[in-house]
C-alpha cells in the first residue's frame, strides 16, 4: 500500500469505528439477570399500579433513580405475601440490615453523566428508555442506550446536543 493511500485509509477506519460505537445496536439490549429475589414489576407497577417514584424516590430530585431499600419494600410486605419464601429471605434481609445485593441492568459507561432528574422534570417518560416496565415481570433492557439512541432523542426533542451535556 502506498503512502496517499495509506494517509487516507487510517482517517477512515477511524471514522467507520466511531460511528460504530456511536450507533451500533448494543449488545445489552435483551439483558435480563437474575435477581436474589423475583422482583415482578408487572405485579407491582402493572397490576397494583405503584407508581415508579414509589420505589425509586431519587428519580424526581437527583441524578440517580436509585434502588429502594428493604424497608420501602417492608412498607407493604410486612403485611402482604409475608409467608412466601422471597418474603421470607427479604424480612430477614430487613431484620438483618443487610441490603439487597440487586443486579444493575441499565448501566451507562462512567464517562457519561446521565440526569435522570433533569428529564423527569422535562416530562420523559420512564418507559421512553426502559419500556414498558409494568408489563414486565423480568426487567430487561429494550433500547441500546448508546449515543447514537441519546443523540437522537435529544435532536427529535430539541434538547441540547453538544458534547458537554452528557460527558465529563
Amino acid at each position: 500500500m502506498n503512502k496517499k493511500a495509506l494517509k487516507l485509509s487510517v482517517p477512515l477506519i477511524a471514522i467507520a469505528a466511531v460511528a460504530y460505537l456511536i450507533f451500533s445496536p448494543s449488545k445489552y439490549v435483551g439483558y435480563s439477570p437474575d435477581q436474589p429475589i423475583p422482583f415482578n414489576h408487572k405485579i407491582h407497577a402493572g397490576d397494583n399500579k405503584i407508581d415508579c417514584r414509589y420505589c425509586h424516590t431519587g428519580v424526581e430530585t437527583s441524578a440517580h433513580a436509585t434502588v429502594p431499600n428493604t424497608s420501602t419494600c417492608m412498607n407493604c410486605h410486612s403485611l402482604v405475601a409475608k409467608n412466601s419464601p422471597d418474603i421470607k429471605f427479604l424480612s430477614e434481609s430487613y431484620t438483618n440490615k443487610k441490603p439487597i445485593e440487586w443486579v444493575k441492568i441499565h448501566d451507562l459507561p462512567d464517562h457519561v453523566q446521565f440526569n435522570h432528574s433533569r428529564h423527569i422534570s422535562r416530562g420523559v417518560d420512564c418507559s421512553q428508555c426502559h419500556g414498558n416496565v409494568a408489563e414486565m415481570v423480568k426487567v430487561k433492557q429494550v433500547a441500546s442506550l448508546n449515543m447514537g439512541y441519546c443523540i437522537n432523542c435529544h435532536r427529535e426533542n430539541n434538547a441540547p446536543t453538544d458534547c458537554s451535556t452528557c460527558h465529563r
